[in-house]
């Protein structure tokens, strides 16, 4: 993979990280946890216990998000970046381009579907 095109997949994923962060954090995400906050009345209704779910629901997607951009990074930073998880092939850059947080080649992607 071209220096050039892993800079900017690098840089791609920082930013998507921050987003990630900034989302989290206005949901109501204590620093440094995977718990949301939300104030004692927030349970008061069984609407609002409704909305509480929706809300962990969008959380838990932004954190599998946010896990899978940090392990991205990670191997990036230990050299082991492009390999697909499951069937250990190189993923095609053209997939990396499109989604630099990719885990699996899109054989081993589709199969876990």
């Amino acid at each position: 993979m071209p220096e050039t095109t892993f800079s900017t997949q690098r840089a791609q994923l920082t930013e998507e990280r921050e987003h990630l962060l900034t989302q989290l954090e206005h949901m109501g995400r204590a620093p440094g946890t995977h718990e949301l906050e939300f104030d004692d009345g927030f349970a008061d209704s069984g609407q609002v216990t409704a909305e509480r779910g929706e809300v962990d629901a969008l959380a838990g997607s932004l954190l599998e998000n946010l896990r899978d951009v940090e392990a991205a990074l990670a191997k990036m930073d230990g050299g082991t970046y492009g390999p697909c998880e499951s069937c250990g092939e190189q993923i095609p850059d053209a997939r990396l381009e499109a989604m630099p947080s990719a885990r699996y080649c899109i054989a081993c992607a589709s199969a876990r579907r």
